[in-house]
């Protein structure tokens, strides 16, 4: 667009490492206490009919040890206002150094892949370059005039104008479904086009919709070049320190409500479940650090007839043990330390792989104890049958089925991610995330350096993924309940209904943050939304 409307881009250079968000922090149930601190975790104008099209390798990188060398194209004669390779000044968040690339990914783009007609494309063009010349203020008019009368009501017209509308307008989320929707159309022109407008409109450090807004646009970036696998694999290139990690994921965390809800709620039918057992095995199937087991061996603890012997059989992969500094031996040894402390017997099995690998050898079943099995936040990294024919999904539920737990307790983002097809699955994601950047908003400042630290490492990769990757490479593949209802019961299992008084407490959970969060009971299952969108959904089988 023309230099009067040009605005300065706030940097997207600050550095981007991520692992997948972990258990951390202790909640407890009103009546009990927190654990001391020695348990604690550590916290710390255009005459001519033809064009040539020239192909410019422009480094943008939003997530810094990401880099693409991504293709834009400028168009001649008449260096028109798109026809002219921007100038960009990157400018660093004031509190973190900037860190040089490591690696380029590019994708080369012809001329034949725009479009398989030279006079179409030479149409499209003209009509494109006309807009970009025209005055900021007549930009609709002048479009309108260089259409044809008999194609200004087509549905491509339409678009165009609601796109050129948006431009002007700063309307980002309008520019980046444009954007997605170019793509989907394998639109390359527009798609670049566009994302050079984006850059302008997104920020790490500004609006919620723009902080996601840079971290969708790495994703559409990368997904035109190919290279989402790529980025995906290399975020670990420059981890912060494993302490730091923990304390970006205890900040998530603690600013938002998601995860002391749906650990809350699994804890809560677990304990219902065994009220009444002497001996009770707990399979986690991503343990990280956990913290989710804290507040259960104190309610067990409290249990009228004295505690009953624990053994918990945890699963985790070599990305939690980062985080963690070490491996599984760390949380055991936690854990006992802590149900020593309570006089709680206590047993920890340690399983180092991921819920994929999972073979029934692996769980150490006994005979004589009353089993329960926790799903918190991981079943959507397995394959389904959309993915792999061994569809690891149904497989572990039908393997965890043939065990006879008391209980399995599953918690979920409710997001429609896994089988939609690019187009629909990026509006998904910007929904469901707008929520979500939104509710950080809500409780940690905008001007804290820990808020950029925590969308970044524990929620930007995800998105990027999302957006940019496919088959296997795509681990995050999320479902709505209604669809693990059904892969639930296909297995044979059946619903178990959820205490009351796990709902009482988590109200009051919620009494601590902000009143737009909600929390609603529908067809034995617990929903935690933001306004009018839920995030998290929790349910319990048997």
């Amino acid at each position: 667009m023309q230099a009067s409307r040009r605005r300065d881009r706030s940097s997207m250079s600050n550095t981007l490492h991520y692992q997948p968000v972990q258990k951390l922090g202790a909640y407890s149930f009103p009546q009990f206490q927190h654990f001391g601190e020695d348990l604690s975790y550590n916290n710390s104008s255009n005459g001519g009919n033809s064009c040539s099209i020239q192909i410019y390798h422009d480094q943008y990188c939003t997530l810094e040890s990401s880099p693409l060398s991504v293709n834009y194209l400028s168009f001649s004669p008449g260096e028109s206002p798109m026809s002219q390779q921007e100038s960009q000044t990157s400018q660093s968040y004031p509190t973190e150094p900037r860190l040089s690339p490591d690696t380029n990914y590019s994708s080369p783009i012809s001329g034949s892949c725009i479009t398989e007609d030279v006079n179409d494309f030479r149409h499209k063009l003209k009509e494109l370059e006309t807009v970009m010349l025209g005055p900021d203020l007549d930009i609709l008019t002048t479009y309108n005039n260089t259409l044809p009368s008999n194609s200004i009501a087509s549905p491509d017209i339409d678009s165009w104008r609601q796109m050129m509308e948006a431009i002007p307008r700063g309307d980002l989320k309008k520019v980046l479904i444009a954007c997605a929707k170019a793509m989907s159309n394998n639109d390359l022109l527009t798609a670049q086009w566009l994302i050079s407008e984006l850059r302008q409109l997104v920020s790490v450090s500004g609006e919620p919709i723009q902080r996601l807004g840079a971290y969708m646009l790495e994703g559409l970036v990368a997904r035109l070049a190919s290279s989402g696998s790529s980025i995906y694999k290399s975020l670990r290139c420059k981890e912060p320190a494993s302490f730091e990690l923990l304390s970006y994921m205890h900040t998530l965390y603690e600013v938002c409500p998601y995860f002391k809800f749906g650990y809350m709620s699994a804890n809560g039918a677990i304990a219902e479940a065994m009220k009444d057992e002497n001996r009770v095995h707990i399979i986690d199937f991503q343990i990280g650090q956990g913290s989710q087991w804290i507040t259960l061996i104190q309610a067990f603890a409290a249990r009228p007839g004295g505690p009953p012997h624990i053994r918990i059989t945890g699963m985790d992969d070599s990305t939690s043990a980062y985080a963690r500094g070490g491996g599984l031996n760390i949380v055991g040894r936690k854990l006992s330390k802590l149900a020593q402390t309570f006089k709680v017997p206590f047993e920890f099995h340690s399983a180092a792989m991921s819920g994929c690998e999972v073979q029934l050898e692996n769980l150490g079943i006994r005979p004589g104890e009353a089993l329960a099995v926790n799903f918190a936040f991981m079943l959507h990294h397995m394959p389904d049958e959309s993915v792999s024919t061994e569809n690891h999904r149904d497989r572990v539920l039908r393997l965890v089925k043939s065990l006879s737990p008391k209980v399995v307790t599953l918690v979920e983002q409710e997001s429609n991610t896994n089988t939609a097809a690019f187009f629909p699955r990026f509006l998904e994601a910007l929904n469901y995330y707008t929520a979500m950047f939104e509710s950080i908003d809500a409780t940690l400042p905008r001007e804290r350096k820990e808020r950029i630290s925590v969308e970044q490492h524990c929620l930007a990769r995800d998105v990027v993924n999302i957006i940019a990757c496919e088959g296997t490479e795509r681990v995050e593949r999320h479902e709505l309940l209604g669809k693990w209802k059904l892969r639930f019961r296909m297995a044979g299992f059946s619903p178990y209904p959820l205490s009351s008084l796990v709902n009482a407490t988590i109200k009051t959970l919620l009494q601590n943050y902000c009143t737009k969060y909600r929390l609603q009971e529908r067809d034995g299952a617990l929903y935690l939304g933001w306004l009018n969108r839920d995030l998290v959904a929790s349910c319990a089988w048997k």
